[in-house]
């Protein structure tokens, strides 16, 4: 089969096309023909070789986790009634930006939603469950959200608007701003700017924030944390500013402020009972639409990487393998 394959770790040049075995579905597994996959910031940090303590992965290896398509063989233990439906789901190991993939069945695409967009919103729908889940009620709260424009960012501000949240959207230039007020946004600040840790002030009458989801990381992410609220909630879960942001634990229990980090959002160490299921059934009902900008072939996977690297999306990039 045709895989996009990280070769060794370093920039996105080092992702090639090529021919590699066909992975074989183990127990409890299927093997899929892969439509569609997800590509998310972190896959990046993971090629240049960063993010060793959270992912135990060596080069050569296929990127790509959330992925939809056709089921075309099943492992032992899993009934053959499987093969032919079309499923979406997290591949074993990385592996999803290729041709076939092995995953272990879970959601079967329903009705009326598009596989696409199902594949958009499963990794950052997950994560965004997972963050509704662990945060303190919304309602009435004003709630900022870093890196908004991005993936999961738009999908926080959906779901913050719907529970009845003031929404504080911040994100760099006028273009991803006007696109986190389509989603529901109340207050735009870009922080590309000087000072508008000021400007989070001045619009929470400078009580900060009393929930932060922070996605930009660096030092953005520690000024999302000067912001919040004493006695307030922070998931401090980003990094494409180079680093998760720095948040001084003694610092914060003095303040009474709750940091949630990387850790608790990892689908095998999070203590929330979110699944994929949850996630395609919230789609479908319409709760979370992903914003999807661009779609890229296999054999241009490096520049998907580019692209999340450059902060040029708009929403959510795809690769589309059939």
């Amino acid at each position: 089969m045709r895989a996009a394959v990280v070769t060794a770790f370093g920039g996105p040049d080092v992702i090639e096309t090529r021919e590699v075995p066909d992975p074989v579905p183990g127990a409890g597994q299927v093997l899929v023909e892969v439509d569609t996959a997800d590509v998310i910031f972190v896959e990046t940090a993971i090629r240049r070789g960063g993010y060793g303590k959270f992912f135990d992965v060596e080069p050569p290896y296929v990127p790509g986790n959330n992925l939809g398509g056709r089921v075309r063989a099943v492992g032992p233990d899993v009934p053959a009634d499987w093969i032919g439906k079309t499923v979406v789901g997290r591949s074993e190991g990385f592996g999803a930006h290729a041709e076939l993939a092995v995953i272990t069945p879970e959601v079967e695409l329903p009705p009326g939603l598009d596989l696409q967009t199902a594949v958009a919103v499963y990794g950052d729908g997950l994560t965004a469950l997972m963050l509704e889940e662990l945060a303190p009620s919304m309602k009435g709260q004003d709630v900022l959200i870093t890196a908004s424009a991005g993936g999961m960012g738009l999908l926080l501000i959906q779901l913050a608007h719907a529970a009845g949240a003031r929404v504080i959207a911040a994100a760099r230039g006028e273009r991803k701003l006007e696109l986190s007020r389509a989603q529901g946004a109340d207050v735009l600040i870009d922080y590309s700017k000087p000072g508008w840790d000021k400007l989070v002030l001045e619009a929470t009458n400078n009580r900060g924030a009393g929930i932060v989801f922070e996605g930009a990381g660096g030092e953005l992410g520690t000024t999302a944390y000067r912001v919040t609220r004493d006695g307030g909630w922070i998931s401090a879960h980003g990094a494409p500013s180079g680093g998760f942001a720095t948040i001084d634990p003694a610092d914060a229990e003095r303040r009474g402020i709750t940091v949630k980090g990387i850790m608790d959002l990892r689908a095998d160490s999070t203590t929330t009972a979110v699944t994929g299921a949850d996630v395609i059934a919230r789609a479908a009902a319409g709760d979370l639409r992903p914003v999807i900008d661009q779609t890229y072939d296999l054999d241009h996977v490096a520049q998907a990487h580019q692209a999340l690297e450059s902060r040029t999306l708009h929403g959510k990039a795809l690769i589309r393998i059939a």
